[in-house]
């Protein structure tokens, strides 16, 4: 599937392609965006969340504090995943995680939200705080919009452009992950930076309950112990009147009970107004008790002490019917002096400007990583383009001084016969090839790699002017009581030329490593074997445009310790892993440039005469139908085949290719 998405998008059109990438970068800024926005209001106003959470648990018949700790974790958390998420998408790291996990999240919340809109235990889902409320049907249509996004951006996860390298995406990750976990931790500890919620600094109670215009404000109300209704007298205060709220006395915090008795004396001889506001049903006199309070207590209803300050206990100043100030449990003022300072800094602090300070905070550290991180990939761009021109012309040098003429490098055909074939089946073939190979001579060089057991039996049988015969393994051991293996000595006995080393099957099923297969290519070459050497990625690896760097790795692992005497017995053998024995083909140009990769890097080592005389075969499912194409390119120098060797109709149709 990976090589038919890469081939179709080099079918499209460029006004296609065009429209692909419109829309891919349309669904992330979408997706992303709404994530950012909302994990930052959950981070912005946690509390809130935890509002929203205990109304869930209540249309559910569960009775649950937002004060607990796990109801704080879970807001915290959420917070938290859709915030990295979003800035995981538009930056695009970690792009198959970030958009499998996206849809899976977007899954969920639109099964929630479709049982909210159709049964409506709350009016609102809370999924961005106070910051920008929806309606039940709002919401859904909302979560069904992301929902589709995501499921598109988890077909197109290669579409999304990275804007950060995949080296310094850890920075970004990490300072993202402080930044909304700092702020969540933050706003716990003491009251939301930007308040959206009722009763937030500016807030006018007296204009409220006269005009009636802010219904969740204008429905504010405060009684005395023997209910009478003290809201008016609140109001009405043209001096500062501080409100105390303890929306539930059991979980409030008592620690600066002393700093709450010297505030109500401050009080006392200023003559301002302090009162304690605490929900119906609870019983102060706990309150008395703990904290020796003498202050005067009103009843107010739970979900609007938790609107006015997002703390157990919170403290709210009013100043001429206003709402001027407020302090968690915390941060309370000690002096008169703390007092007009807050509310000096509140008025003229704006939640816009705290919300333009906390993007800043967050954004400027950000810019400054991308910047550096260009900076990284720009210098070594630059050094891998100088270089690679120095090669290039080198190279060029080399082919000039050949007098144009075709490569000295050895075209060959070689086919791997794996565990395949009995001793009688395979002398058959090996019989059969050699006739039809000898009547019609090829155009290039042929091997054939068979079991072990075949070899000399083989050897007996073909032409070794037509056919070259080689082994598919050897062990990295010269002699010895190895029982089961058969050394590079043992394999040229045979009468074999060749022998295939570091095949991706010999990698995945039988852990050969690179120190191991150093050892076999030693033994191989002193032996005077000439060897195939085998290299590629996985589907996971490329997915994660990892191919060169693997690709580099294996050939620096195993081979770079060889002189270039002794490189110049080894043919490599380039194998997308992901393209053997599952029908799918790397595309004519990806296995190009998968080729001239490899020639360069073998050119930094070994010089450009070297790498132009490297022998290169393309190992990922040849067949007749696209051998010609494959070996029309000018660093492929043929094919390493598996099954389509095992038939001689199949196999001389390759090697014609070449005519």
């Amino acid at each position: 599937m990976e090589t038919q998405q890469l081939a179709k998008v080099e079918r499209l059109s460029p006004l296609r392609r065009w429209g692909r990438f419109v829309l891919v970068r349309l669904c992330v800024l979408l997706v992303g965006g709404t994530f950012i926005v909302s994990g930052f209001s959950k981070a912005l106003d946690p509390q809130g969340m935890c509002l929203k959470l205990q109304a869930y648990a209540a249309a559910w018949g569960w009775h649950v504090s937002p004060d607990a700790l796990p109801v704080r974790t879970a807001t915290g958390l959420l917070a938290i995943l859709e915030f990295l998420l979003g800035i995981y998408l538009l930056l695009g790291i970690r792009r198959y995680f970030a958009t499998r996990f996206t849809l899976l999240l977007t899954l969920a919340l639109t099964l929630l939200t479709t049982y909210i809109y159709i049964y409506s235990p709350v009016a609102d889902c809370g999924c961005f705080g106070a910051i920008l409320t929806l309606s039940n049907g709002q919401t859904l249509a909302k979560n069904v919009v992301l929902l589709l996004c995501s499921l598109y951006l988890c077909f197109r996860s290669r579409d999304i452009r990275r804007l950060i390298s995949e080296k310094n995406q850890w920075g970004a990750s990490i300072w993202s992950f402080l930044f909304v976990c700092g702020l969540t931790l933050w706003t716990y500890h003491y009251l939301p930076r930007a308040d959206f919620a009722p009763f937030s600094v500016g807030t006018d109670l007296r204009k409220a309950l006269e005009t009636g215009q802010d219904e969740q404000v204008a429905s504010f109300y405060a009684l005395t112990a023997e209910g009478e209704d003290a809201t008016l007298a609140l109001a009405t205060d043209t001096g500062r009147t501080f409100l105390l709220t303890l929306p539930d006395i059991p979980r409030a915090d008592d620690g600066n009970n002393d700093r709450l008795n010297d505030l109500h004396d401050l009080c006392a001889d200023r003559h301002w107004q302090f009162y304690a506001l605490t929900a119906e049903g609870q019983d102060f006199s706990q309150w008395n008790d703990r904290t020796g309070a003498t202050y005067p207590v009103l009843v107010a209803d739970e979900s609007q002490l938790r609107a006015l300050a997002r703390s157990n206990p919170g403290l709210v100043m009013l100043h001429d019917g206003k709402v001027v100030a407020k302090w968690s449990c915390n941060n309370l003022p000690e002096t008169e002096t703390d007092i007009a300072a807050a509310e000096k800094q509140q008025k003229e602090q704006t939640r816009w400007d705290a919300i333009k300070h906390l993007a800043t905070l967050y954004l400027l550290p950000l810019i400054i990583w991308l910047l550096l991180d260009n900076l990284y990939v720009g210098s070594r761009f630059l050094k891998h383009w100088h270089i690679r021109r120095k090669i290039k012309l080198k190279i060029q040098t080399h082919k000039t001084t050949l007098n144009k003429q075709q490569s000295m490098r050895k075209k060959i055909v070689a086919g791997n016969w794996k565990m395949n074939k009995n001793l009688q089946e395979g002398v058959a073939l090996a019989k059969e090839l050699n006739e039809v190979l000898t009547a019609d001579r090829p155009n290039c060089g042929v091997v054939i790699c068979t079991p072990f057991i075949h070899l000399a039996t083989v050897s007996g049988v073909i032409d070794h002017s037509v056919i070259g015969l080689g082994a598919e393994n050897c062990a990295n051991k010269a002699s010895g009581a190895y029982t089961g293996e058969v050394s590079a000595e043992m394999v040229k006995s045979t009468g074999a030329e060749y022998v295939i080393l570091g095949h991706s099957e010999r990698r995945a099923y039988y852990g050969e490593t690179p120190e191991i297969l150093k050892e076999k290519v030693n033994l191989a070459l002193e032996n005077g074997l000439k060897v195939i050497f085998c290299i590629g990625e996985v589907l996971e690896e490329r997915e994660a445009g990892k191919q060169n760097e693997v690709v580099k790795a294996q050939l620096e692992g195993s081979l770079f310790d060889l002189t270039a005497e002794q490189f110049a017995n080894v043919v490599l053998a380039y194998e997308p892993v992901w393209a053997i024995g599952t029908g799918k083909t790397a595309t004519a140009d990806q296995a190009e440039e998968m080729h001239a990769f490899i020639r360069t890097t073998i050119a930094e080592k070994f010089g450009a005469e070297a790498a132009e005389n490297t022998t290169i075969l393309y190992g990922g499912s040849c067949k007749p139908s696209n051998a010609r194409e494959l070996f029309a390119k000018p660093d492929v120098d043929g094919g390493l085949i598996g099954g389509a060797s095992l038939k001689a109709p199949d196999f001389k149709g390759i090697i014609d290719a070449w005519k």
